[in-house]
């Protein structure tokens, strides 16, 4: 067995513990090891008078066995005050046990409205007020155990005890939903109904019962629901004389007594009665959600499908399609700022951790832009109009489901704007199951020049048969993707709250939100919106094959195929054909596809990306060569210091060029091209090429290149200047003309750990000396011999080279790409080499793996 169940270090508040049952919790506690606040008014069993001698006595007896307690003698009215004893003498308040309680017993007929009312305000109203002072306490220390104090009389009643009943189960009541509330920050709130004598009961119970039912047999469950291995909430207790039990609420099927096709009248509930009260078939509902469930169920016993007449389905006909279609809404505007282009970001998965994540959520950065999938909102409200006065439609707006969105734009989304939209139905399908709606929206400017297109295509569910046409040539309609595997997937796990957050931007469907509702939609959970998903996925293919450009968007469209749940893993797979970019969305917890049939079209441009995440490579960059000195400048010393992940994005012409990680944090350490290949950065930072250079060489103090905008630092500013070391000793490093040969010999360090074993099998070194203009212009080393092996600019740090060459940079830089033969370039005089020359040729393999990737 476990061994003894203690409350060292916990704060304990008892109220009316001056006598019986709270006495006893106290001296329970107290031995213990818990620190005790002993609170009674020390008034009479009918609330009159008041005393500090019933609390005094119980401290002054707990305090000559050793324990710590201090006395209260406020109102449970008082609750702050009682509450704020415990924090004056002991800083924190860990349990509350709301034991305090009076008697005013009368038939209903003579209470009256002190009787009534002074009752509440004891056990109701009192343990309200204790239990509220205490929460934010609980809270933000995610630890509290809360006890409310029911009896039998509030459970089933009791003659001449109604105020006491309903104040009784009141407390319940507010049990209930504590226990949800209270759920999220480790808050355990549980209700006993003991039987036990003491002062209230001495005059209703004989002497017998009241010495069978003694005060101590209560302590041990409270004691085990107190601690903080116990994980009950909201469970409701008898307990007595040593037996204690749970109770849960038990109720019938029930029956379907009434239908949507007819009018429901007392006489259906007479002949329905019992079933209704029949108790051979049961749940035990725990939630109010349950109870929705249990209504659905009864629905789907008796084959209803709907909660609403719908008295007009299967009614449409041509003259109504027509109707429809010539019915044409109002205009109407739509105004959005800044504000509304960041929520909308938020909303659709942007994050501070993206690495330029300040164009889309930061109104005062030079590229702030708005996303372009924005523009399903600026036309979204729009498209209710078309339904709305509509001569023409007749159906049921509880079967009503959206389908497929198409979104076009004629030019980026401005990221301040009021625009004009014109809603109009084009088109009214019959699919013999339901019928589809398209509804398009044609969204333009303020100088009247078209910004955007949007086709909602909406599905009335048993809507069809109305024997209308099954296609329209002004469909956008979905493309299946291909059949190979994706050429870049990016998975993105969606917030709890995104709904929550999404739902800002205008979708107020409580579907999204309320628990109620979704069940009554057939939803276990609030689910994410459809849009939501689309525009998440959107933003994954925009990072990918356009590299955030916004300017390169043109259209998305998709099928909507599956909920999504909040706090779910999105998985967008993607494959390029041409312009065109086709896309899956998956739940990766679940394997349901969320979205198909999608595509997004892009305008070519120079931003395209083979694969999520890479950047495009270009010319070669002075940074590159930096970085790659960087590399061998790094000390363990400094990794233990810096402790930390830098990601650099260099700009070159006002779009990223390159990126860079400079890792201070894993092993150690290390720098390489590309983001961080384990972990999140602690510090991005973007600048240019040139400002880069400037700054490593001392030429551009980093602060004046801060503030003069040059050098943009998000996460840990500080962490920064833990760089001054590295960059001394860049600064320290002779300056030279940026050479070709430089990044290519950084790609062959950073690809040496994945080289083949013929190239580790070498255990050699080679000194590089590579000429500009018939000048030695800079010396590399390959040192294959040393530990794993390294690539480092400088002559050897360990040894004597084995081969020394000779070559130009830009001979170099063919011999390693293929275009110059090694034996020509020897006997022309390009290739100098001493030493062992045989030993150039097993390089071969390393230079073809360099030659590909060039």
């Amino acid at each position: 067995m476990a061994g003894q169940l203690r409350f060292d270090g916990r704060v304990v508040l008892i109220t009316g513990a001056g006598n019986g049952i709270g006495r006893d919790y106290t001296l329970a506690f107290a031995e213990r090891g818990a620190s005790v606040v002993v609170n009674d008014l020390g008034g009479s069993f009918t609330g009159e008078g008041a005393s500090s001698r019933p609390a005094d006595l119980v401290v002054e007896e707990i305090k000559a066995k050793g324990g710590k307690a201090v006395a209260n003698y406020d109102s449970v009215e008082d609750g702050a005050k009682v509450v704020q004893t415990a924090l004056d003498h002991f800083g924190r308040i860990d349990v509350v046990i709301n034991n305090a309680g009076i008697l005013r017993d009368k038939s209903f007929a003579r209470i009256s409205d002190t009787d009534w009312d002074l009752i509440h305000r004891v056990h109701l109203r009192g343990s309200f007020m204790v239990t509220r002072a205490a929460w934010e306490h609980m809270k933000k220390q995610k630890f509290g155990r809360i006890i409310m104090t029911t009896s039998s009389s509030g459970i089933y009643g009791n003659f001449g005890q109604a105020n006491y009943s309903a104040a009784k189960l009141g407390l319940l009541g507010l049990a209930n939903t504590l226990r949800w509330e209270g759920k999220k920050y480790n808050i355990a709130v549980n209700t006993i109904a003991p039987q036990a004598g003491s002062r209230m009961t001495a005059t209703v119970l004989p002497q017998e019962v009241l010495d069978m039912l003694n005060p101590s047999y209560i302590a041990p469950l409270v004691m085990y629901l107190c601690h903080e291995s116990c994980q009950e909430s909201g469970g409701l207790f008898e307990v007595g004389g040593g037996w204690m039990a749970k109770l849960r609420w038990q109720r019938t099927q029930g029956a379907m007594v009434g239908r949507p096709d007819k009018i429901m009248t007392p006489e259906d509930v007479r002949d329905h009665w019992a079933e209704v009260v029949d108790f051979s078939k049961t749940s035990n509902p725990r939630s109010g959600a349950d109870t929705v469930k249990d209504i659905m169920a009864g629905m789907q016993r008796a084959g209803i499908t709907s909660v609403r007449r719908n008295d007009t389905a299967g009614t449409t006909t041509t003259r109504d399609v027509e109707a429809a279609l010539k019915h044409t809404p109002e205009p109407s505007l739509f105004t959005y700022d800044h504000r509304d282009v960041i929520l909308y970001a938020l909303g659709a998965g942007m994050s501070t951790q993206e690495s330029d994540h300040l164009k889309f959520l930061f109104e005062l950065h030079e590229d702030f832009c708005t996303l372009p999938t924005y523009g399903v909102i600026t036309a979204f409200n729009s498209s209710g109009g078309a339904f709305r006065g509509n001569p023409g439609l007749k159906i049921d707006f509880t079967k009503v489901l959206h389908g497929e969105q198409y979104l076009e734009l004629y030019k980026p989304l401005p990221t301040k704007a009021t625009l004009k939209n014109q809603a109009k139905i084009v088109d009214i399908l019959d699919k013999g199951s339901g019928m589809l709606i398209l509804v398009e929206v044609t969204t333009t400017d303020e100088q009247g020049d078209r910004v955007a297109y949007n086709q909602f295509s909406t599905f009335v569910v048993g809507a069809g048969g109305f024997n209308g046409k099954r296609v329209s040539d002004k469909a956008k309609n979905t493309v299946p993707a291909p059949k190979r595997a994706p050429d870049a997937t990016v998975q993105q796990k969606t917030s709890i709250d995104q709904a929550a957050l999404y739902r800002l931007s205008g979708d107020y469907n409580p579907l999204h939100l309320d628990p109620t509702f979704a069940a009554m939609g057939g939803f276990k959970k609030p689910i994410l919106h459809g849009l939501c998903s689309f525009g998440i996925a959107a933003r994954h293919v925009l990072k990918t094959y356009a590299n955030n450009d916004v300017t390169r968007f043109k259209a998305i469209k998709v099928r909507f195929a599956k909920p999504v749940i909040p706090g779910q893993t999105l998985q967008t797979d993607m494959w390029k054909e041409g312009s065109r970019i086709h896309l899956q969305v998956k739940v990766v917890e679940t394997g349901d596809i969320a979205l198909n049939g999608a595509y997004v079209d892009l305008v070519e441009g120079a931003g395209s990306s083979p694969q999520a995440g890479q950047v495009s490579a270009g010319s070669a960059l002075p940074s590159d060569a930096v970085f790659g000195q960087m590399a061998q400048q790094l000390t363990p010393d400094l990794v233990k210091k810096v402790n930390a992940i830098f990601l650099w994005n260099i700009m070159k012409d006002k779009k990223q060029a390159a990126q860079w990680t400079v890792d201070l944090k894993t092993g150690s350490g290390s720098v390489y091209k590309g983001t961080p290949k384990q972990g999140k950065p602690d510090t991005t930072i973007t600048m240019s090429d040139n400002d880069f250079i400037a700054l490593v060489s001392g030429k551009l103090n980093g602060q004046t290149a801060f503030f003069q905008g040059k050098l943009k630092i998000t996460g840990n500013l500080m962490l920064m200047t833990k760089l001054e070391g590295l960059f001394k000793a860049q600064a320290q490093q002779p300056a030279g003309p940026s050479l070709l040969s430089d990044p290519v010999f950084t790609e062959l360090g950073r690809r040496l750990p994945s080289a083949g074993a013929a190239i580790q099998k070498i255990k050699a070194i080679f000194l590089w000396n590579i000429t500009k203009d018939k000048k030695q212009a800079a010396q590399w080393t390959i040192d294959l011999k040393t530990g794993s092996g390294s690539v480092y600019k400088g002559t050897p740090k360990q040894g004597k080279p084995d081969t020394t060459i000779t070559i130009s940079d830009q001979d170099f830089v063919d011999l390693v790409t293929g275009k110059l033969n090694g034996q020509t370039a020897f006997f022309q005089g390009k290739l100098k080499i001493a030493g062992n020359l045989m030993l150039m040729t097993k390089l071969d393999g390393l230079f073809k793996e360099q030659a590909s990737k060039l």
